[in-house]
């Protein structure tokens, strides 16, 4: 048994099968892929599309001490989740459907892998597999439903900040009045862009360490209020420079075109800001103790 084990060990003949089935299953929905990549690189609203791929190699880079205790078994399920991806592809193609287009021919890569390591690798590294599924641009629908209320909301909490500051401002939606100057949040700062962004680096951040489920759970669903909370301070002063005449105007739509990515580091900040909160409040974070937690 304990020879059997060994012999259905991951090699690097395994990864570099996966390597090819990957590299086979990306050709064969490169319609789908290429269709992403244009979508990503012609919008700004989803080029956070491109982060996944860097997400998906972190998370893969921390669990690689597994790698050793997997053994290579039910192949069988790598075609059957290739087969079904192909389907999805395929009928959202014909039927107009975008996101099982997309959806599609990613569950065809993630089956070519697991016909070449098998399923228990799957299970193992389970958070990259669904990170990928984060590269299927929303449907605008879905994104018009969320990015509304959000810009309202960020609207609503930057007026009252800019009143508390001095700043004479009335709001009314998404519609901020600065000085006599209407500005349009929208305009100043689109915060869905920050969500998606912020909601990789929450997802990486929380299986990138060995925390305890409830506390990743916690972690994931706070990255839209950290969304917006980052937006909040980034709106902030390019909505008082675009009150401020064609002069300010000017500045604000530099500061708003320079200062999007700037907030991905801050984001982790304010992550690594609710560990440092709970960890004082002697909430258990950790699954187990670090090295640098012991005496």
């Amino acid at each position: 048994m304990y020879a059997g084990a060994i012999r259905n060990k991951i090699t690097a003949n395994h990864a570099v099968l996966a390597w090819c089935l990957t590299l086979l299953g990306i050709a064969v929905t490169f319609r789908a892929w290429k269709h992403i990549f244009d979508i990503a690189w012609d919008d700004p609203e989803y080029q956070h599309v491109f982060l996944v791929p860097f997400v998906a190699i972190f998370l893969a880079w921390v669990r690689r001490g597994r790698l050793p205790f997997i053994r290579v078994s039910g192949t069988v399920l790598g075609p059957l989740l290739a087969g079904i991806g192909w389907a999805a592809g395929s009928w959202g193609y014909n039927h107009q459907t975008q996101i099982l287009f997309h959806s599609g021919a990613v569950l065809v890569v993630i089956g070519c892998i697991v016909s070449a390591v098998g399923k228990q690798a799957l299970f193992r590294f389970i958070p990259v597999a669904i990170v990928l599924f984060l590269m299927v641009p929303m449907p605008q629908r879905v994104r018009t439903a969320v990015a509304d209320p959000l810009q309202e909301w960020t609207a609503s909490i930057a007026g009252y900040l800019l009143g508390i500051m001095g700043v004479n401002t009335q709001v009314s939606g998404s519609l901020l009045t600065i000085n006599d100057r209407p500005v349009f949040i929208e305009e100043a700062c689109n915060g869905m862009r920050m969500v998606f962004p912020l909601l990789l680096i929450a997802y990486g951040f929380a299986f990138g360490l060995p925390l305890r489920a409830s506390v990743r759970i916690l972690l994931v669903l706070l990255s839209p209020a950290v969304a917006l909370l980052c937006n909040v301070m980034r709106v902030l002063p390019i909505i008082w420079l675009q009150g401020q005449g064609p002069s300010g105007q000017t500045w604000g739509e530099r500061l708003h075109e320079h200062s999007g990515w700037i907030m991905v580091p801050l984001a982790f900040l304010v992550l690594l800001g609710c560990i440092r909160v709970l960890k004082w409040a002697t909430i258990p974070v950790y699954r187990y103790p670090l090295a640098s937690q012991s005496a």
